[in-house]
Formats: C-alpha cells, sequence, structure tokens
C-alpha cells in the first residue's frame, strides 16, 4: 500500500504513485488552497487577485460545483467535432505567416485559438495574448514585484475585454456556451463568469502551450509527428506540461493510513502518477479540448521546415513548459 512521505526540508507531505494521488485529489478534506489564504498573499488586494479569488480550480464546495458543471458543459461541447483543432491550425499558419519565432508562437496559438473561440476578432488576439502573457505571471511564487504589477494592470484590461464581449457575444462562441450554460445550472455571478473566462485563457497560456511545447520537443528528438493526436496524447503520457500541485488539509485526516494535520500541505506528483490534468471533482474539463490545439497547432506546421531547436524550461515549481530559441 503506498503511503504518503514526510519531506523535513520542505516541511509537507509527498503523494506519488496513482492511487495514492487518486486518493489525495479526491479527499473531500484536503483543498486546493490553504483555509487561511485563499488568494496568494502577493496578490491579495489587486486585480489579479480578485480574478484568482474567483477562479473555480481554486474553490471548493459550493463556490466550485455550479460553475464547474457549466465549464464542463461548455468545453465539452467545444471540443465536439473538430473546430477547435481546425481552429488552431489556422491561428496557428497564420500567425507562423506573419513571422512569429516558434519560441513567442508556441505560447501565443493556443492562447490565441481559444480567444477566437471565445468570440474576440482576429485583430483582438495580438492584445489577449499579450496580456494573458503579463497576467500568468502572476500566478507563480517566483514573481517579481514588478510582474505582480504588470499583472495587475493586465487583468484589468483582460476583465474589461471579457465584459465588453459578452455584451455584444457573437451567437456560437464559446463565451455564448458558456453564459448559457452558466444560467442552466443558476450560476449568476457575472464577475465569476467573467473572472473564469479569464482563467480559461489563463490555464491555455500555461498548460496548453507546455503541452504544444513538449510536442515540439518530442518531435525533435525524433518522435513521429504523421499523426498530431496520437503524438500529443503520447506526450501527455511522458512529458505532461503539469507535473505537480498541491492539497491542503482543511481539518485534521487520514490518508493512506497516514495522520495529516490540519493546515498541513500535500505535493502531489501528478506526472509521475500520469494524471496531468488532475483526477476528481478538480480534474481539467479542458483536457480533450487542450489536446485538440496542440495537434492543431503542429498541424499548422505541416510541410514547414523545422528549424533546429534549444530550450530551456521556464522556472516553475509545477510545471514543465519549455521556451525555445533558434
Amino acid at each position: 500500500m503506498q503511503k504518503l512521505e514526510w519531506d523535513a526540508g520542505r516541511g509537507l507531505w509527498v503523494a506519488a504513485g496513482t492511487a495514492l494521488v487518486e486518493e489525495v485529489l479526491s479527499h473531500p478534506a484536503l483543498r486546493v488552497r490553504p483555509l487561511a489564504e485563499p488568494v496568494p498573499a502577493a496578490i491579495a488586494g489587486g486585480s489579479a487577485g480578485e480574478v484568482f479569488g474567483a477562479l473555480v480550480r481554486m474553490n471548493d464546495g459550493e463556490r466550485h460545483a455550479a460553475p464547474k458543471l457549466a465549464l464542463q458543459r461548455a468545453l465539452a461541447l467545444a471540443a465536439g467535432g473538430n473546430l477547435a483543432q481546425q481552429r488552431a491550425q489556422a491561428v496557428g499558419e497564420r500567425l507562423l505567416a506573419e513571422g512569429r519565432p516558434i519560441g513567442a508562437w508556441a505560447f501565443e496559438a493556443p492562447v490565441s485559438t481559444v480567444a477566437s473561440l471565445l468570440g474576440f476578432s482576429d485583430a483582438q488576439l495580438p492584445a489577449v495574448a499579450r496580456w494573458m502573457g503579463d497576467f500568468v505571471a502572476c500566478l507563480s511564487p517566483l514573481s517579481s514585484a514588478e510582474q505582480i504589477g504588470q499583472a495587475h494592470a493586465a487583468s484589468l484590461r483582460l476583465l474589461a475585454a471579457m465584459r465588453e464581449l459578452l455584451q455584444a457575444v457573437p451567437a456560437g462562441s464559446l463565451a455564448a456556451t458558456v453564459a448559457q450554460e452558466a444560467a442552466a445550472v443558476g450560476w449568476q455571478n457575472d464577475h465569476a463568469i467573467v473572472a473564469n473566462l479569464v482563467g480559461l485563457l489563463s490555464q491555455t497560456y500555461e498548460a496548453t502551450a507546455g503541452l504544444l511545447g513538449n510536442s515540439l520537443v518530442a518531435i525533435q528528438q525524433g518522435a513521429a509527428s504523421s499523426d498530431a493526436n496520437a503524438l500529443v496524447a503520447q506526450v501527455m503520457e511522458t512529458d505532461p506540461p503539469i507535473v505537480n500541485t498541491r492539497r491542503f488539509a482543511a481539518e485534521r485526516c487520514v490518508v493512506a493510513g497516514v495522520t495529516v494535520e490540519a493546515g498541513q500541505a500535500i505535493l502531489v506528483m501528478l506526472g509521475e502518477a500520469k494524471r496531468g490534468f488532475g483526477h476528481g471533482c478538480h480534474a481539467c474539463p479542458g483536457q480533450q479540448l487542450a489536446q485538440q490545439i496542440a495537434a492543431g497547432c503542429i498541424e499548422a506546421l505541416r510541410g514547414k521546415p523545422l528549424p533546429q531547436l534549444s530550450w530551456t524550461y521556464r522556472a516553475s515549481v509545477n510545471a514543465r513548459i519549455p521556451e525555445f530559441h533558434q
């Protein structure tokens, strides 16, 4: 039987292995944020903190259930058929034709695809991608004061753009679908809906860009790319973009026979357990969409000479996201 291991150096428990990871991620007493710090102290009180505090993936209980259902339904509809993959290919091809270097393209193409699906026009996509690049910097505990300041400013621009989009939301767009599903489940918090649409973009900028980037690494290392969907699915198994997450005990509880005290943290090794999109109530509802977007971006490279790339990995405590250099 797998058991939690105590890491005295870091002062937390470590959960590794598929069964244990699934138990931790499904345990009702383990939360996604510490009770005493629902928003990271570094961004609390600012616009970026207001967005963070409203995100479905950063809340539990009643603040999580209905919004999660609305997003699940909307993202499942968006992933139906081949629209997302086709849109990703078209967006990726256009950015390449405009001369984006692969390093910038790998981040911009996925987030621009989701922005396009949400209903933003092609002319708006560069600004949305730029603001999102500034915003996600604040989500890491490694962020500098300057990055946090830029993130607050970017979040204001993103929220304003998203509110404007929802006032005249294009029929059939992902934003329209989220709004419809929110109404259907009784999710009536306008700020939270807008914040979670921003959240969809932020997850794309990091996790989906990481999945695309790790797929490019696989190609550089000799992996066959004739079937983009198969390649991306294999990379999700062998080199997922999100390798760990954390859970926090809201009360004293027992996990795999080990007593975890209230307030203690558990480092959950997602990558080793092949659970890069999570598990349980906080499993990412956008897994299928993310894989389609990454595959569509790979298709955008078809027939184009891919230069020999070198890469390093973005500084992160939980993600494996390559940054390419030519």
